[in-house]
């Protein structure tokens, strides 16, 4: 049954079915061995999905991104397991092909949340973490455009909603920090300029799990040149080469209604400088975007 083409009435009951079954299951199901934490509109399910074509992955049993680390860690670690493939069936797959079988998931919220890396830290102690970044003006261009697409955004203009944000995200990130059970609709919806700054977030990250635990590839390169890119992020994972190739597709991409104003796009790409220049640290090179 392909639960993305039910409709969504039936979908929620499929689901809820699901992840009761799989609570009662859960002492006998895998944990995520690697997951997929962001960036946000960086082809994360892109990525996604070409993982889950791999004979020995198994991915999440009803959806890409849980948000257990992020917005749903108060509901236990049963309720995460119960998202995950059973160990027998990993066994089975172990078995065909002689090397572990592993699962994960994709959540892009997992990079920015502030609490999150610290909950991966403790409750996947030894899982790697797959992070993709891109040009973080068109980023933001595009997460924009995502959010009003989906209704979590009013203010149709970027540049208003640019400037908006300042005001919306004021001391959301040090709430976070601070209670466990807070959430901000603006931090995970809102922090379009914020959610750039890329070496900020891998730096907080590689001080909870370390840095040989992150790998950092470039949507560019892999939209322009995937089949590299995917050799390189299965070596970084442990998966033996995949003899058949995952057909490689840009998913989750939105139209553009028009063009970004070239004033603010400027702006921008001053702004970003720093932090890009901080990120080449990550990369071993200059990011693409700063070579045009």
């Amino acid at each position: 049954m392909n639960v993305r083409k039910l409709p969504a009435p039936m979908k929620r009951v499929v689901h809820l079915g699901s992840r009761s079954y799989g609570r009662l299951t859960s002492e006998h199901r895998m944990l995520p061995s690697f997951l997929i934490c962001g960036g946000q509109r960086c082809g994360t399910t892109s990525l996604y999905r070409a993982l889950a074509a791999h004979p020995v992955v198994l991915k999440a049993v009803l959806h890409k991104g849980v948000h257990y680390f992020d917005t749903s860690y108060h509901r236990g670690i049963d309720w995460y397991r119960a998202h995950f493939p059973g160990r027998r069936t990993g066994e089975r797959i172990a078995g065909k092909y002689g090397v572990p079988a592993q699962t994960f998931e994709s959540s892009p919220y997992y990079m920015y949340h502030p609490q999150a890396v610290a909950r991966i830290a403790r409750d996947l102690p030894y899982a790697k973490i797959v992070v993709l970044v891109r040009d973080p003006v068109e980023r933001a261009y595009s997460q924009h455009h995502h959010e009003v697409a989906r209704g979590f955004e009013t203010e149709r203009d970027f540049g208003a909603a640019v400037a908006l944000e300042p005001a919306r995200l004021h001391r959301q990130e040090e709430r976070l920090a601070a209670d466990p059970e807070y959430y901000s609709f603006a931090h995970q919806h809102h922090a379009y300029r914020a959610r750039g700054e890329y070496a900020r977030y891998l730096s907080v990250m590689a001080q909870h799990v370390g840095r040989e635990r992150i790998h950092v590839v470039e949507s560019e390169r892999f939209f322009s040149d995937p089949e590299p890119v995917y050799d390189e992020v299965c070596a970084f994972l442990g998966l033996p080469p995949n003899l058949e190739r995952p057909v490689f597709e840009q998913h989750n991409a939105r139209p553009r209604q028009a063009d970004m104003d070239p004033l603010l796009r400027r702006d921008l790409h001053a702004y970003y400088q720093s932090h890009d220049e901080a990120l080449a640290g990550w990369l071993g090179h200059t990011p693409i975007w700063r070579r045009r």
